[in-house]
């Protein structure tokens, strides 16, 4: 992490620092408990719902954040589903109560 604040190494998000770390001590998760692709873009007309059965890992990949979404008042339809883990709407709720 030191290198990649100094000199970027990769563009990926976080992906590469968790593999570093995991050391490729990894398995692949099923597709069906994997609910990827929830960051599409909403302004295009790219929003995606669940599949059907169910889902362990809500993964927001793309550009489309939920954080985003939902403080500009435009979310997709699962975004709430992100909503109870933002810590920071949840204080800034708490200072405005």
């Amino acid at each position: 992490m030191t290198v990649q604040k100094q000199k970027r190494i990769y563009h990926l998000g976080s992906l590469p620092p968790f593999l570093l770390v995991l050391a490729g001590n990894i398995k692949g998760v099923d597709h069906r408990w994997n609910q990827h692709g929830l960051g599409g873009d909403n302004m295009e007309g790219k929003c995606r719902s669940l599949h059907p059965g169910p889902i362990s890992l809500l993964h927001w990949s793309g550009k489309g954040k939920p954080w985003l979404r939902l403080d500009s008042r435009k979310p997709c339809i699962v975004d709430h589903l992100w909503a109870p883990y933002d810590l920071y709407r949840s204080s800034m709720h708490s200072l405005e109560e």
